[in-house]
C-alpha cells in the first residue's frame, strides 16, 4: 500500500517525507541527482550522478546506479538513520554500530520520494541443501565478507559443530552459522554457544556471524545484544565447476 508519494520535491518537503517514513517500517525509495560516501572498514566515494535509494523496513540500504544488479552501495542492516538539512540540502545517514561503518546520501537535486507499506512478510529459502551452501562458501568467502578466509569447514566443537571457522582480514577469529531460511532465535542460540566456547578454548577474541537470506526481528535484537553478526545471504556465488557449458565451450 502505498503511504506516500513526492515529485519534485523541495529540499524541506522531502526533510519532513523523509522524517515522517522512515524508522516507521516502511519501505522508503529516493530518486534523484546524489553524492553517496562510505566510511567503515573502508572509505569510497561515489561522484554526483542519478541513483535509486532504497531503505527497507529493517533499516538495510541500497544505492542503485543506472546499469547493473550490484548497488553502488550498500549495508545488510542499520542500527540509526537519520535526515538532516546541511547547505540547504537534504542528507540521510545510515549507520551501523558492528562494525562502525557510515553511508551518507547527499540529496543534490531530488527528483521522487515514495513509502509504502509492507503488510505480509514472505519467507526465502535458498536452493540446495545446507551442506551445499557450505561448499559453496568455503570456496567463495568473499561472498559473505571481503578478506575472510576459511580455516576449518564443520569443525566439531563439545557443543555441536561449526558451519566454518575462519579468520578475517584483520587477523580475528569467525564462528560463521549457515542457514538457508529464515534464522530464528535457535541460530542465535547456537552461534552464540560456538563463539563462547571458542573464546575459552582459544583465548581470543571471537566474531561470531550468522549467514541466512533473512531473520526474524527479535532474534536480530536479541544477536546485536549479544554482540554478534548478521550476514544477509539471498544468492548464492556461482562456483566454476557448476557452470554449464554451452555450445561454444565444447
Amino acid at each position: 500500500m502505498i503511504a506516500g508519494l513526492l515529485h519534485q520535491p523541495s529540499c524541506p518537503d522531502l526533510l519532513a517525507f523523509l522524517s515522517s517514513h522512515l524508522n516507521s517500517g516502511r519501505l522508503v525509495q529516493l530518486v534523484g541527482e546524489c553524492e553517496i560516501s562510505y566510511a567503515g572498514r573502508a572509505a569510497s566515494h561515489a561522484e554526483a550522478g542519478n541513483y535509486l535509494v532504497i531503505v527497507k523496513p529493517d533499516g538495510s540500504i541500497q544505492v542503485q546506479g543506472a546499469k547493473g544488479v550490484k548497488p553502488v552501495n550498500w549495508q545488510p542492516r542499520t542500527d540509526h538513520i537519520s535526515v538532516s538539512l546541511e547547505a540547504g540540502m537534504v542528507v540521510l545517514t545510515a549507520e551501523r554500530n558492528s562494525p562502525p561503518e557510515v553511508v551518507r546520501v547527499v540529496c543534490l537535486d531530488p527528483h521522487l520520494a515514495f513509502a509504502a507499506e509492507f503488510s505480509q512478510e514472505y519467507g526465502f529459502v535458498l536452493s540446495g541443501s545446507e551442506a551445499e551452501m557450505r561448499r559453496t562458501l568455503k570456496q567463495k568467502p568473499d561472498a559473505m565478507e571481503m578478506g575472510l578466509k576459511i580455516l576449518e569447514e564443520e569443525l566439531l566443537t563439545d557443543v555441536g559443530g561449526v558451519d566454518l571457522f575462519a579468520r578475517d582480514r584483520e587477523g580475528q577469529l569467525v564462528v560463521i552459522e549457515l542457514k538457508r531460511a529464515r534464522a530464528t532465535h535457535e541460530a542465535v542460540f547456537q552461534l552464540d554457544r560456538y563463539v563462547k566456547l571458542t573464546r575459552e578454548q582459544t583465548g581470543q577474541q571471537v566474531r561470531g556471524l550468522l549467514v541466512a537470506p533473512s531473520i526474524t526481528f527479535s532474534a536480530l535484537e536479541r544477536l546485536q545484544g549479544l554482540g554478534l553478526e548478521f550476514c544477509e545471504m539471498t544468492v548464492l556465488p556461482v562456483l566454476e565447476e557448476d557452470r554449464q557449458l554451452s555450445l561454444f565451450d565444447f
